[in-house]
């Protein structure tokens, strides 16, 4: 549980970031993801879960 806590903590901290940085970026990126079509969005997601599930298996197995 400590380890899920970390990681959503990091996860915040790095979005957290992006946003107080570069705020017009982000707008940007937001409204190009409006415009994503869902399934493009959602084979994104999926890879994207999938890459941090390998890396977190990979770490852990280290």
């Amino acid at each position: 549980m400590t380890d899920l806590l970390s990681a959503l903590g990091l996860v915040l901290a790095v979005e957290g970031a992006l946003y107080a940085l570069a705020p017009r970026a982000m707008r940007d990126m937001m409204s190009r993801i409006l415009s994503t079509p869902t399934d493009t969005l959602r084979i994104a997601g999926l890879g994207a879960a999938i890459l941090g599930v390998g890396l977190v298996w990979l770490v852990r197995a280290a």
